[in-house]
């Protein structure tokens, strides 16, 4: 379980501090990423080249409030998003993310979040 807890923490921080390469390395190569504002499964490339825009639209970023519940094979992360645009603008968004996690890499990673939020970072 310790484990599972630092790959969690060890994610987050990566796209903290936008390394896709670590990123990248945690996920199982098949792994898939679904987020529930639209209902679509995604694999590991698209979801990095997601990642990879949103670090260029939101060079800022850090997550608070971070809560880490680990269960057998996996993770569920709650946290507080904050960030600036590259306006200047600044955002948040709360989040819960699950994950499953097999031979020490996320197989599956569930992102939920309120969309409605998303309309102040336009």
């Amino acid at each position: 379980m310790t484990d599972i807890r630092a790959l969690a923490t060890r994610f987050f921080d990566a796209i903290e501090a936008g390394d896709i390469e670590t990123v990248q390395s945690i996920y199982a190569p098949d792994a898939i990423i679904w987020h529930n504002t639209d209902n679509l499964e995604q694999p590991v490339a698209d979801n990095l080249a997601t990642l990879t825009n949103f670090i260029k639209f939101v060079p800022e970023r850090r997550y608070e409030q971070r809560r880490i519940d680990v269960f057998d094979g996996g993770f569920v992360e709650q946290h507080l998003l904050k960030g600036k645009l590259r306006d200047g603008k600044n955002v948040s968004l709360s989040a819960c993310i699950i994950c499953k996690v097999a031979n020490g890499r996320i197989t599956r990673l569930d992102e939920y979040f309120d969309s409605a939020a998303l309309a102040a970072w336009r």
